[in-house]
């Protein structure tokens, strides 16, 4: 075995997991208001914001037919080149103008420039972080309009869709699976036109988060290889009124909040151009880390590994990917909230079938679980691996019940989920844990990707895989490693909150922030 309770981290595993541990949750915005503050926003809410926000929109809705005649009538061959003419001129600076007005109009009424941008020559890229919230695209002003990178469905969305026509953005599927090698075919394109194309610019991080700490830098702003510019936002008001994270104020909110402001201020910082090495120019995640950590010592925050999985946050613990908050409590809250019978789930794990072929249906779960109406069960089925039939494994759900109830401490549940998943070959001492089931543990468990359960599976097997993990090597990895026993003990401790019987002791996350109820964004 080639990990267990006698393996010592690498160097580079240890100092990544003391990373993680220092930073905070960058997800999770909690906005404290003071009595004095809340008067003021009440009343300038009721005021200024309608008026604000009723004239940023129809400021917005002016700049559509200038957007628009940048492109109305032009051959598809034309829409694939840079734009230039007395269209071009016009419509730049019309959006220009317009657009400085409508954020002006919302209470952004200074925004401050710090350092030089560089030329299209010079850096033919641009990475602007953190990216904190809906309203960062106001950096495009003093980056005089750069071209960017969206989604292709928001082509449909009137007004943006015209705005994305007009800016020529590269514009990326989620559907089409080709999409990605075009994406990467148009930025190296550009960055290669030698200034020929307008300066693209990238958020890097992909999602917004708290400012606190910088998320994990996606490769695709730097695949081309070529010098980019960082360019740092900074919001540097009294009150942090523009944030937008996972967990925090949401959309409504954070305008309404904003536009009741007096005054908005954002900062735009250009960082000399950062060369890219030999390495780092046919390397692209080394060149995001390394750009990564210049801007987060820019910004006196940590550089972390944090990132969007899907729809879950997630962080990087040794050579782990696990979820900032594991989605077995989000299933303890729905099932509280679905008022399941707390005192009824041990009567439940009984009857419910077991064996590696135990499947579990919608209908099978609602039965089990005493819950009669059909939209949550379908909520509470989306915590579980299902097949093309919408079924469950029922180890699956037996597991995260038990853990759930918060009465069982860490070796307990784990030699339970070892029992539940392993095939043996009729002698209890023979019992192994395949990929597969190790796999569905972790996943279950601590949030992580079936991709990194499986690699972290094969360096624990060594070169025994076929044979599979007996419970001293499971338990070795799951409570005595130097990084993922930590894991497994908080994990596996879920808050009052999100448990289904006695109350546990308060946990902390992996990252040692005290666990709490998150909010919704409806809150």
């Amino acid at each position: 075995m080639e990990e267990g309770a006698s393996s010592r981290a690498a160097p580079e595993e240890e100092e990544a997991a003391a990373a993680a541990a220092a930073a905070p949750n960058p997800f999770v915005h909690e906005l404290q208001l003071t009595r004095l503050q809340k008067v003021k926003f009440y009343v300038l809410g009721a005021v200024l914001a309608p008026i604000r926000v009723a004239l940023a929109f129809v400021v917005l809705f002016l700049i559509w037919p200038f957007a628009l005649l940048q492109v109305v009538g032009l051959p598809e061959e034309t829409l694939q080149e840079p734009f230039s003419g007395w269209r071009n001129t016009v419509s730049h600076g019309s959006v220009y103008f317009l657009s400085r007005l409508m954020f002006f109009l919302l209470g952004f009424m200074r925004i401050r420039v710090r350092g030089q941008r560089a030329s299209r020559l010079e850096a033919p890229i641009l990475v602007a972080a953190p990216h904190s919230t809906f309203f960062d695209p106001i950096i495009l002003l003093p980056c005089d309009l750069p071209k960017v990178v969206s989604r292709t469905e928001n082509l449909h969305v009137p007004v943006i869709g015209a705005l994305l026509r007009f800016n020529q953005a590269i514009l990326v599927s989620r559907h089409d699976p080709a999409s990605r090698k075009k994406v990467v075919e148009e930025v190296k394109k550009r960055a290669t036109s030698q200034g020929k194309w307008p300066q693209v610019l990238f958020f890097p991080e992909g999602t917004c988060s708290n400012k606190k700490a910088l998320l994990k830098f996606k490769p695709g702003a730097f695949i081309s290889g070529v010098p980019i510019q960082p360019v740092l936002i900074r919001y540097p008001n009294s009150l942090d009124s523009t944030t937008w994270a996972w967990r925090g104020p949401g959309v409504l909110k954070v305008i309404w909040l904003t536009a009741s402001q007096p005054c908005t201020t954002v900062e735009v910082e250009f960082l000399p151009v950062y060369q890219p090495s030999a390495e780092e120019a046919v390397n692209p995640t080394l060149y995001a880390n390394n750009v990564q950590k210049v801007m987060a010592k820019a910004l006196g925050i940590p550089a972390t590994d944090c990132e969007f999985v899907g729809n879950l946050p997630v962080t990087v613990v040794g050579r782990l990917r696990v979820a900032l908050e594991p989605r077995i409590w989000e299933l303890g809250k729905a099932l509280r909230k679905a008022r399941c019978p707390t005192g009824g789930v041990k009567g439940h794990l009984d009857s419910l079938p077991a064996g590696a072929s135990g499947q579990l249906g919608p209908k099978e779960l609602a039965h089990w679980l005493g819950l009669a109406c059909p939209e949550d069960v379908e909520g509470l089925c989306t915590y579980f691996q299902q097949d093309a039939d919408g079924n469950m494994d029922s180890r699956e759900v037996a597991l995260a019940l038990e853990a759930l109830e918060g009465e069982h401490n860490p070796q307990e549940l784990t030699f339970r989920a070892f029992k539940l998943f392993t095939e043996t070959d009729g002698e209890a001492e023979n019992s192994r844990l395949c990929q597969d089931g190790f796999c569905a543990i972790l996943r279950l468990l601590l949030g992580t990707p079936g991709a990194d359960g499986a690699e972290l599976y094969s360096r624990l097997c060594g070169d025994h895989s076929q044979d599979g993990l007996t419970l001293d090597e499971f338990q070795d990895f799951s409570l005595r490693h130097p990084d993922y026993a930590r894991l497994f003990s908080t994990y596996l401790r879920p808050p009052v909150a999100c448990t289904l019987s006695k109350p546990s002791l308060p946990p902390t996350y992996a990252n040692g922030v005290p666990a709490s109820p998150p909010k919704s964004k409806a809150d």
